[in-house]
């Protein structure tokens, strides 16, 4: 199937349950000269330690960004990773995808001293490899949606990704990305119920068992008094004024601007944001207090690409049991969880007075990057105990 109509993802039916969303059967196949573009940030476990995961928070929603502006931000399949992100577009897209890709990664490296492994691929050569690309669209709230992705495909990708094949050289040194509308005003969100629960849920082959585990585990989340979203109205706030302004003068300075002047800007949205969400004032189109609802509203804590991602405010006690019941999987499928006391979010807002906006949820200690360690290890011990 090749098709190089950019409206094939604006074409799939749009899910606002998430029980429905993570279902194989709501998935469509990807046309075969769609392009896959990978993205992580390399040695993040390491920049967790240093406590710079805010930084590869915003490097990874920095790839959405980037991307979308080259775009003209047009909807486009989708998902953030924590420590990364992977994305599809059409064929006439794919040169000015990459092209973003290329210059985020020599600007993350020069400004954010970060380096980021990028690579794409057609998606028939992923379909040459026995796997497949399947996306569905699930709407967290009335204007916003994210893509999920199925198959085993972009799994599959990103292994290989990360041995180095399929390789996206960087952009020369200088290279500047668009990432307009990329920031990260909003402090930690400590969590109401006890702690938030970074979870990962992948499959371990083709085992037929493990859609009925991940239906269980979404009935179990959205069953429990005690889980729920980690962003509420009542959690956010305003994060500390050094870290919130040094980052996002780094995104501002994309603009071409001088490191003074970038950091002038950000200081300025810093001392705005701050005042307009203390006293929740009204200004022209914009209306504090029904953006901060929508910021809650529009946050990704819940996803699916090959593989179960959640971000959940719990109890301890819920927390135990999930494990528990994820332990009893372990002949099928692959798991890891990480605890912390707080969640943080990264933000693309294009315009503040459009209700789309969206805000990349993880946890503020490690999150998705530690559960993905933990799900490796796991991994290896079952490996050589076999």
């Amino acid at each position: 199937m090749t098709s190089d109509a950019t409206d094939f993802y604006a074409s799939l039916p749009v899910f606002d349950n998430f029980a429905e969303a993570v279902k194989a059967k709501n998935y469509r196949p990807l046309p075969d000269d769609w392009v896959i573009g990978f993205s992580d940030v390399v040695g993040s476990t390491q920049a967790i330690a240093n406590g710079r995961y805010k930084a590869v928070n915003m490097v990874g929603a920095g790839v959405i960004a980037s991307v979308a502006n080259a775009l003209g931000r047009r909807p486009f399949p989708f998902i953030f990773g924590g420590d990364g992100a992977s994305f599809a577009v059409s064929p006439s897209e794919a040169p000015a995808a990459a092209q973003a890709l290329a210059a985020m990664a020599a600007f993350a490296h020069a400004e954010f001293e970060l380096d980021l492994r990028i690579a794409t691929i057609p998606v028939r050569q992923i379909r040459a490899a026995a796997r497949d690309v399947r996306v569905a669209r699930f709407a967290v709230s009335e204007h916003c949606n994210y893509a999920m992705f199925a198959g085993g495909g972009l799994s599959w990708f990103e292994e290989r990704a990360k041995r180095g094949e399929f390789a996206l050289p960087h952009a020369p040194d200088g290279a500047l990305p668009d990432l307009s509308g990329l920031s990260c005003r909003w402090g930690v969100a400590p969590a109401k119920y006890g702690l938030v629960l970074s979870v990962i849920v992948s499959p371990r082959g083709d085992d037929p068992r493990y859609p009925a585990l991940v239906d269980e585990v979404v009935q179990m989340v959205l069953g429990a008094a005690q889980s729920g979203r980690p962003i509420t109205v009542e959690s956010l706030g305003v994060g500390a004024a050094g870290q919130a302004i040094a980052l996002e003068a780094c995104a501002v300075k994309a603009s071409g601007v001088s490191r003074l002047r970038a950091q002038f800007t950000a200081a300025t949205n810093y001392l705005m944001g701050l005042t307009f969400h203390k006293l929740k004032l009204k200004a022209g189109g914009f209306d504090a207090a029904l953006y901060a609802a929508e910021v809650a509203a529009n946050a990704d804590f819940r996803k699916f690409d090959d593989g179960l991602r959640m971000t959940l405010d719990c109890a301890p006690a819920f927390a135990d049991a999930l494990e528990a019941r994820l332990a009893a999987a372990d002949d099928f499928a692959d798991w890891g969880v990480f605890r912390q006391k707080s969640a943080q979010i990264t933000c693309f807002v294009p315009s503040i007075n459009e209700h789309g906006h969206v805000h990349f949820v993880d946890g503020a200690e490690g999150g998705y990057t530690m559960a993905a360690t933990a799900l490796k290890a796991r991994r290896l011990l079952k490996a050589e105990a076999a």
